[in-house]
């Protein structure tokens, strides 16, 4: 994650997943649902009879991190990083240290879509505890390797990364809340927007590998390092544009929905087989077709 592309992916997935939950978000106070109901994805064990029912969320939470972390120690092709001690170097150095913060990282992510899937057969009220927590403690991982990783970094990398940890440890808070106080529609708001500040800003850091204005940022200059905060509080901005701009793209689908089933739902009625033989013959003559006409 340490280039480019890294930064890029990782910053995509975050944005994509707090635009899916927002989406939810969005319908289910549309719909005014006091539980946030996940997609499920359906399958059947061939070694059990029943049937079981996991969320995309959780799978894309294991399937994600899973190619993350063979890229962090396979990428550029050719290259291997499973190492993490020099046993040639008499002093056993540690090498890759940024490769290992980020596994870490994906893999407590990758745990937490383990925890969903558990949380999600066992169908019971702790297990779903137990997907909070593991989610919020997946954040408090991002939090604290954001913090080591500004680790003999330039001016201008620590205070993007910084800025990164903001976002992450108040995501990580408001999922510990959550815990003991569920489905909370003012807490799905506040996750929704903050995850949205989250996504943007781990893309915005990829303009700085790819400045705009053709000129590198300057790690030593008093102004670019104070533009870099006022992109931040703009991106606080974006983040509720965002959340808005869902919100109602959610709400014009819901209402023409919702049309569009009463509108069916009055043009098709059953009849009724115990209807008098009055109401019976008044259908069947307004069923036959005039003049012989189709």
């Amino acid at each position: 994650m340490g280039n480019l592309e890294g930064h890029l992916l990782s910053g995509f997935g975050l944005l994509v997943y707090a635009v899916y939950y927002s989406w939810l978000m969005s319908l289910a106070l549309l719909r005014k649902q006091t539980v946030l109901k996940h997609p499920l994805l359906r399958w059947k064990p061939m070694c059990r009879g029943r049937v079981l029912q996991v969320s995309y969320e959780a799978v894309i939470k294991v399937v994600i991190p899973t190619f993350a972390i063979i890229g962090e120690y396979f990428y550029p092709i050719g290259v291997n990083k499973l190492q993490m001690i020099d046993w040639e170097d008499p002093r056993r150095l540690f090498v890759f240290k940024d490769t290992w913060q980020h596994v870490t990282m994906f893999g407590f992510f990758f745990l937490s879509g383990i925890a969903g899937i558990v949380s999600q057969a066992q169908q019971a009220r702790w297990s779903e505890r137990l997907e909070r927590a593991a989610e919020a403690l997946a954040f408090y991982v991002v939090a604290l390797m954001m913090i080591a990783h500004i680790e003999n970094k330039n001016a201008l990398e620590i205070r993007v990364h910084l800025l990164l940890v903001l976002p992450a440890f108040l995501l990580a808070l408001m999922l510990t809340v959550e815990i003991w106080v569920p489905d909370n529609a003012p807490l799905w708001v506040l996750k929704c927007w903050i995850g949205l500040v989250l996504g943007t800003w781990m893309m915005q850091i990829c303009e700085m590998y790819i400045p705009f204005t053709g000129q590198p940022w300057r790690a030593d200059n008093p102004t670019d390092l104070a533009f870099v905060t006022i992109f931040f509080c703009w991106h606080l901005v974006l983040g509720v544009i965002l959340l808005v701009a869902i919100y109602g793209l959610c709400s014009l689908w819901h209402r023409h929905y919702s049309s569009s089933t009463k509108t069916l739902g009055a043009r098709y009625q059953r009849c009724l087989m115990e209807s008098s033989g009055e109401e019976l013959e008044k259908l069947t003559a307004e069923a036959v077709p005039q003049d012989g006409g189709v």
